[in-house]
């Protein structure tokens, strides 16, 4: 015996079903960065408080170190800041991080 009930389709997806389908997963990632943003920002900040005063420099001048420490070695500036931080619990700086910092006037970074 053969089912006669017809079968209900699901419709196609649209072009609209998934422009909002691409919005939401943008959301989604934005969401997610300002939920780390806090974290960053701390970081950020302790690191730019080291810089000021190991180079010593101003607060704009530390900001622009971590910058350019961040593109020249082609790492996050959070990362860069997490990795300056992290000495003050005896990890070593990673090397690359270590010359560009010293370039730019932190000579006193081991």
């Amino acid at each position: 015996m053969t089912d006669t009930t017809p079968r209900e389709e699901q419709p196609l997806p649209t072009a609209r079903d998934a422009a909002m389908l691409a919005e939401v997963g943008e959301l989604r990632a934005a969401n997610e960065q300002l939920e780390r943003a806090p974290a960053s920002r701390a970081v950020i900040d302790q690191a730019r408080g080291m810089v000021m005063a190991l180079a010593p420099c101003t607060s704009e001048r530390a900001w622009d170190l971590l910058v350019d420490v961040s593109q020249r070695c082609n790492i996050k500036l959070r990362d860069v800041a997490a990795a300056l931080v992290a000495t003050t619990k005896d990890e070593a700086l990673p090397a690359p991080v270590r010359q560009v910092l010293r370039r730019g006037g932190v000579s006193r970074m081991s």
